[in-house]
């Protein structure tokens, strides 16, 4: 099963001073790091083990990616269209 709440993501054991990528992904968003959104959403989408959870975090990467004109959007899509989600 995943983490606590549930994320899709597995459980992984915490290393001392580890922050987790939920906390990473709250940070950026709080400040705004739409560079870190989408390198982090797209890693949450390789970590998640639930298929709803990798289209979930790899839809988001996709959205901010479109958004900023990021050049990683291309091949975002292309997972998404490979997983039948675009």
């Amino acid at each position: 099963m995943g983490g606590a709440a549930d994320t899709g993501l597995p459980a992984k054991p915490r290393r001392r001073g580890a922050v987790s990528l939920d906390a990473e992904l709250l940070a950026a968003h709080a400040a705004g790091d739409v560079e870190a959104l989408i390198t982090l959403y797209t890693r949450a989408s390789e970590e998640a083990v639930k298929d709803v959870a990798q289209g979930f975090y790899l839809t988001h990467a996709y959205v901010f990616a479109l958004e900023a004109g990021d050049a990683r959007a291309a091949g975002l899509a292309e997972r998404l269209r490979v997983q039948g989600r675009l």
